[in-house]
């Protein structure tokens, strides 16, 4: 094998696997930070074994041996400086060498989501908490996610290399939390994966409007977090990022410009995703507990995804949604919303009021959004050269330049009879 195919194999392995590596190799030891080292040390490991043998019949088996034997030898290392960590290394080192002790059936379920709820601790910036979920939980590399975030590769490393060091002088434990920090740590965990699906679906810069990848990483983190934590707001969650991501397939066209809701084809939208998104939605509503945020916005979702057009869209109860989201989570961008919404339905002037009372409280200075919905707004109602002033300020506003192109392509349409 070659050492492009060894390290394609050991990435595929990775990129499925790590949470369950790293957490098996965190519960052996009792060391999250650890654990994580002695992953990638066993990956390195597999490269170099992998291209002379071949990948073995059971890859995260192999894996987790290699890094069971570098515990070992860490253990051993430190036994001469701490008398925990002699007796630590001299039982570690009386187990069987197999791989039973790591591949508990009954505790992988456990080891990822207690992974899930030390990458997301809520004493962690925000910022890195989503680098390090990506980093231990999905398995993507500081390369891939500092190309998603649009920032420099040291950046994400310093992110990352700073949670541990937080968790570390913490003390945080390897474990699932007690049942009363579970509401707070959820809730963190859930925020991480709703801010990395946001960004894959309205990139905030670059050249592309969308980043499906990191998208479909947060789906498959929600997909994974919905079995370990079957929580009503985790379907919530679920069913928004699902209905949403059914309309991709429509949302650029053939030349990868941004299509907007009202002119994308809906037959192009993927009914797969919306099926599972009503399904994640119902049982969440049926849990009979009141949804939460995004069993609210997944709501909302669902009432785009199963009208046939913009027209026979159900606005009003699209509004009345959006108030209960705004009295549950009050934010700006929340009756920005709610704002176009009411324009949808009951006409552009009522819809106008209102972005402008947001305008005037200034809490959205600096978004390009707000700019960008009043100068739709104006240009529906026929005041055209007060349209055109605001989607240019949006254009000045907008980091990303898809978004900026298709703005600045309808300030051109503004002059068109």
């Amino acid at each position: 094998m070659s050492n492009n195919e060894a390290r394609a194999a050991v990435e595929a392995v990775w990129r499925s696997e790590s949470a369950r590596i790293v957490g098996a190799l965190a519960r052996y030891t009792g060391d999250f930070l650890l654990a994580e080292d002695l992953a990638q040390e066993a990956l390195a490991e597999a490269l170099v074994s992998w291209s002379v043998n071949g990948v073995p019949a059971e890859p995260v088996g192999w894996l987790l041996t290699a890094g069971r034997r570098r515990a070992i030898d860490t253990f051993r290392r430190r036994a001469a400086r701490d008398e925990k960590y002699a007796l630590l290394a001299r039982d570690l080192s009386e187990e069987d060498p197999g791989v039973d002790a790591l591949f508990d059936p009954h505790a992988i379920d456990d080891d990822v989501l207690a992974l899930m709820f030390i990458a997301c601790h809520p004493v962690l910036a925000k910022e890195a908490r989503i680098a390090l979920t990506l980093r231990v939980v999905g398995g993507l590399g500081t390369d891939e996610i500092a190309k998603a975030f649009l920032v420099p590769v040291p950046t994400i490393q310093a992110r990352i290399t700073r949670a541990k060091k937080t968790l570390a002088a913490a003390h945080i434990p390897f474990a699932i939390p007690e049942a009363h920090e579970v509401p707070e740590r959820l809730g963190s965990v859930l925020n991480v994966i709703y801010l990395i699906f946001t960004e894959g679906s309205f990139a905030s810069g670059g050249d592309s409007w969308m980043r499906t990848d990191l998208a479909g990483e947060a789906r498959r983190l929600a997909r994974v977090l919905v079995r370990l934590a079957p929580e009503p707001e985790v379907f919530g969650l679920l069913a928004l990022m699902e209905l949403t991501a059914a309309r991709f397939p429509a949302r650029l066209d053939a030349a990868g410009r941004p299509v907007l809701l009202e002119d994308q084809d809906r037959r192009r939208w993927d009914q797969s995703a919306i099926r599972r998104g009503r399904a994640a939605l119902a049982t969440a509503v049926a849990a009979k507990r009141g949804l939460g945020a995004y069993g609210l916005q997944a709501s909302i979702a669902e009432c785009h995804a199963v009208a046939r057009s913009v027209a026979e869209t159900d606005w009003q109860r699209i509004v009345i949604l959006y108030e209960a989201l705004g009295r549950l989570t009050p934010s700006p961008i929340i009756e920005l919303n709610r704002a176009v919404a009411v324009a949808m339905a009951t006409g552009p002037a009522a819809g106008l009021e209102l972005v402008e009372a947001l305008a005037r409280n200034g809490e959205l200075n600096g978004s390009h959004l707000l700019p960008a919905i009043l100068g739709e707004l104006l240009r529906r109602l026929g005041r055209l050269d007060e349209a055109r002033s605001a989607l240019m300020q949006a254009v000045d506003l907008c980091g990303n330049a898809a978004e900026r192109a298709a703005l600045e392509r309808k300030i051109d349409e503004l002059d068109v009879p």
